[in-house]
């Protein structure tokens, strides 16, 4: 049984932010390994390859999906420990995303928020990114992993609702 979703929405000018968020009682620095090390995102993600740095773009494999795809990312912003943006492009078109961690006394808060142009499709990015972020948490905390047939359809309806 999965956590019930937590994603928000937030209209942001005439676009859309999705908001999901989870909390760690872990240093920043510690967190932010989780979502850039190559051998820790291959835990609860997939591995990546090349140089990671501002304006350079990663090769991403989604290790969870069908087929194991590989996907293009450009890190459009990284400021160890605390934000990481990086936008990616395929025949669903580009996806903005950034992680944000802020951290009081030893717990460590990480914001996913997926920057949206309209909200069309969100029944099912939401699900996905919260199945993602859970993967994250049982990866750091060695627990079995999720299972994706616990998010989606069930949580579509709640993404759906955030669009009004």
């Amino acid at each position: 049984m999965t956590s019930p979703p937590t994603g928000r929405l937030f209209r942001v000018g005439d676009k859309h932010d999705l908001v999901l968020t989870r909390t760690f009682r872990a240093h920043a620095e510690d967190v932010w390994a989780s979502v850039t090390e190559p051998e820790r995102t291959a835990r609860w993600f997939g591995p990546w390859e090349g140089e990671g740095a501002p304006g350079r773009t990663i090769k991403v494999q989604m290790a969870f999906e069908e087929q194991q795809p590989w996907m293009e990312a450009r890190i459009d912003a990284c400021e160890p420990p605390m934000r990481l943006a990086v936008s990616t492009s395929d025949v669903n078109g580009v996806w903005r995303l950034e992680f944000l961690l802020s951290e009081v006394d030893g717990v460590t808060e990480l914001k996913l928020v997926h920057h949206l142009d309209g909200t069309d499709g969100i029944g099912e990015i939401g699900p996905g990114w919260e199945f993602y972020l859970d993967m994250l948490v049982a990866a750091r905390a060695g627990t079995p992993l999720p299972e994706f047939d616990s998010y989606y359809p069930s949580m579509k309806a709640h993404f759906d609702g955030l669009a009004g």
